[in-house]
Order: structure tokens, then sequence, then C-alpha cells
């Protein structure tokens, strides 16, 4: 990769700019194969989620993420790039595409910027292979051609090109000077009418699979853990709602960041129309400065009406002899697959509360310092999937899944997120999450499944975890 500071009179004019992707096309031309230019500019207050919104197209891939308490957002649109996989080695060719292309990248600008330079925005499905007819393939990966970024009070905008030997560099040019000008002074007042309707008033739904499928999958599950088959299993169930409009998916995703300020916002358009989104409670992983951090999230409990009522539900989580054996078995599982990485994973002795607006769980922050030559891919393929969705031993539990649930999980449950220009990234873990689809959208809600667990309890646990999601669909 070459990192190009950048200079006052690089983005002055057009033809200056011209000039400079005029050079990027003779190193295309010298090295003969194109080249990735990605160009970091620093811009006035940009909330993501609105540029996303104006720019928004439903054929185009986009990808947007934030999380409204640690002052984190990102948008990206428009791929210049796109790579799918799909079989057990699609995180290491995932990794490989992403260090080819940035072999051959000329990024331009501040490197301090927040989200300066390519991101490679990905979504990984939970199993290795998608079924036939799945919205998203195993895994996903794109440079948007616009994407901006915030942390803090700093504010970026990228442009990225793929410049070849033969590029037209002055309609090129047209295009970043546009989009260069808009990002310096954005209206919000051009924000579409249609990501800000309220949304349909009438919507119906129903659950996947017959009748008493999830007891009795949860009762085979119990009859598969009582034979020492495996310690744990998660297990979903997906609701399938009908509307008599369109649902629109940024619309859905104002009400989720406001709703769920703790949580990760997130959608991904995989461009012919349809979106997975979500709010989800849980880091997979964040590489940045040398350190790893992920977290183990298991146990759960409703949330009470009064201060008393909450504490005393929140006591019990914390006393519960099988959530907190549930907790430690992903606390366990996620210490030893770092150290299989070569790595020396550091966690508290006992798990925290972590409260969000209608459940909490038992929470344990995991953390390790990074070896070199690590890249977050790295780490992806080696905690995907915790047994907080998946089940432990993973290597056991987790062929049983598909047989145990009536759907596809598609991107449900896996990982979600982008890769750098440094190796480093972050990654959520895509539940209290829906597919939509125009005017259908399915939500997906799951449970651990362990020794003591009790498919009535376990049913009560997935509904209070739809309820979250529903009620953004349909406000009461």
């Amino acid at each position: 990769m070459q990192r190009v500071p950048l200079q006052p009179d690089d983005t002055q004019s057009p033809e200056a700019l011209v000039r400079f992707l005029g050079e990027c096309r003779e190193t295309a031309r010298r090295r003969g194969r194109a080249q990735l230019v990605s160009i970091s500019i620093e811009s006035g207050v940009l909330d993501p989620l609105a540029v996303l919104e104006s720019i928004y197209e439903p054929g185009e891939l986009h990808f947007y993420c934030e999380r409204p308490s640690e002052d984190l957002a990102v948008a990206g649109a428009d791929a210049v790039l796109r790579f799918t996989i799909e079989g057990e080695s699609r995180f290491a060719q995932a990794r490989r595409f992403v260090l080819d292309t940035l072999e051959h990248a000329i990024v331009v600008g501040d490197a301090a910027l927040p989200f300066a330079g390519p991101h490679f925005f990905a979504g990984f499905g939970f199993h290795d292979r998608s079924a036939r007819g799945e919205a998203f393939p195993a895994a996903t990966l794109f440079v948007p051609r616009w994407q901006v970024g915030r942390r803090g009070d700093r504010f970026a905008a990228v442009a990225n090109l793929m410049v070849d030997p033969d590029s037209a560099i002055e309609p090129m040019v047209g295009r970043v000077w546009r989009a260069s000008a808009k990002f310096r002074s954005f209206e919000y007042g051009t924000v579409a009418e249609a990501a800000r309707e309220a949304g349909p008033a009438r919507i119906d739904s129903t659950e996947v699979g017959e009748d008493g499928f999830f007891e009795r999958s949860v009762a085979t599950a119990l009859e598969l853990i009582a034979a020492r088959t495996f310690d744990k299993i998660v297990l979903a169930r997906a609701l399938d709602l009908r509307s008599e409009g369109a649902f629109h998916p940024l619309a859905l995703l104002n009400t989720l960041r406001g709703r769920f300020p703790d949580c990760y916002a997130f959608s991904f358009g995989n461009g012919e129309g349809q979106s997975f989104i979500g709010a989800s409670p849980e880091r997979l992983v964040r590489m940045q400065a040398g350190r790893i951090e992920t977290e183990a999230l298991a146990g759960s409990a409703p949330r009470g009406r009064t201060a008393s009522e909450d504490a005393a539900l929140g006591s019990g989580l914390l006393k519960s002899e099988k959530d907190l054996r549930e907790h430690a078995l992903v606390v366990g599982s996620l210490v030893r697959r770092l150290e299989a990485a070569g790595l020396k994973a550091e966690v508290s002795a006992r798990p925290r509360l972590k409260q969000m607006s209608n459940v909490q769980h038992l929470h344990s922050p995991v953390s390790a310092a990074t070896r070199v030559g690590m890249h977050v891919l790295d780490t992806v393929c080696a905690l995907h999937p915790t047994p907080a969705v998946g089940g432990s031993p993973r290597e056991a539990a987790c062929p049983h899944i598909r047989a145990l649930e009536p759907f596809e999980r598609g991107l449900y449950a896996g990982p979600i997120g982008w890769a750098d220009s440094e190796g480093g990234g972050e990654f959520l873990v895509g539940i209290r999450s829906a597919l939509v689809d125009g005017a259908r959208a399915r939500l997906y809600a799951g449970a651990g499944i362990v020794e003591g667990s009790i498919p009535e309890r376990e049913r009560q646990e997935t509904d209070l975890k739809f309820r979250a999601m529903r009620d953004v669909f349909a406000p009461a």
C-alpha cells in the first residue's frame, strides 16, 4: 500500500485532482493492474445515517453501523469492489482479498481521521455455506465508493476509486468533486421523505415452523446434552412480518439507534433491495492499537417495572446457577480460542450486569494484546461462532442447528463489521436483528440451551427478545 500525505493543492481544484489521478493511472500502467485510490478529507459535522439516507439506493450495496454511547458511526454505499465466497476457508480467503487489494492501493489523506482510508465492510453468514435462495452469500465484502465516519468530535469523508490503465480521469474527477462539495456542507434538509415515514399502520405476524416446533427442538437438544453430545446449543426462532406498505430500513434504523444507544445499530444492504438490520448488544471483536477486545454475553433476565423489581431480577440473574453455568461456558470458550491463536486472554473474575431497555444479561469483557502480523479477520475466524450464538463445544453443537431450526439463519448471529487498511477493525454479532424485504420482514431471536433449561421458559426469553425489534416495526 502506498500512503500519500494530502497536500493542500491536491483537492483545491478539479485540475489538481485530474493531475493526481493521472499519476495514479500511470502507476496502474507500470504495474499492469488497477489501483484502488482512497482519498480521505476532514469534514464538518456529519451524521452518517443522514448521509446514507440522502444517497440510499435499494440497488446498491450499503453498510451502516453506529454505537451512540461510544460516539462511533460509519456509513458507506455503492461498491467499487465486491467479493463473495462460500465454504470453510471463507475467512482466510476474505483476508487474502483484503491484503491483495491493499497491496495495489494508493491511500491519500490524514491517517488519524476517523475511518480514514479504504474500509472493507463485511457480512458473514452464521453458516459457512448459504442455502439456495438466501438473501446473502456466506461471505460478502465490499469497498464503498462513498464513505463517511465519525469518532467523537471528528468527522471524515472518503472517496474510493478504481483507477486502471485505461481509466477516463475527467468523469471520475467530476464525481469526486461533486461529492466532496456535498460532504463539506451537507444539507440535512434533503433527507428522502421515504426514510422519514412512520411506517405501515397494519402488520401481520406468523412464526416460522409448525406449532410446538421450538419446544420440541429444545427437548431434543436437552436429550443430546444429557447424552453428553455437547454442553450447550443456541436455538433460534423466526417471526415473519407482513405489512400493507413497504418497510423502509433507514426509517427503522433511526428508531433503533435512538432506542438502543448502548447497542450497535446496523444495516447491511445486499444491492437487491434486501437489508439485514438490527441493534446488537454484542461485540464479537474490536482490534485496534495493539489490543483485541471481545466479550461474553450470555444469561438473560427481563427488566423490572420498578427499581426494586429490576434490582431483584438482576440480583437473581447474578445468582442463577443455570445462567452462571451458561455464561461460564462462553467465557471459557473465548479464553481457549484466544489462547489457541497465541494470545493471552484477560478476563474479570465475575460477570457484571449489562442492562438494556427490556432485558439484562450477564456480561464479561475479555481482552488480549495482539501478536505481530495478526489481522482482524484471523480473530473473527477464531471466535465465530461463540457459544453465545452457537454452542459448546462448537464442533459438536453447531452441526445440529440446521436440523433443529425450521429456517436458514443467513446473516443472523453472523459477524458483521469492517476491516481497515492497517489490519484492524471491528465486528459485532448479528443478533436482535431482522431481514427487511419490501413489505416483508423476518425477525430472529435465540436462547441458549443447557442442562436445566425448560422449553417454556426459553420461549418466554425469545418472546422478550422479539419484543424489542417488533416494537420498532410496529410502534404502539
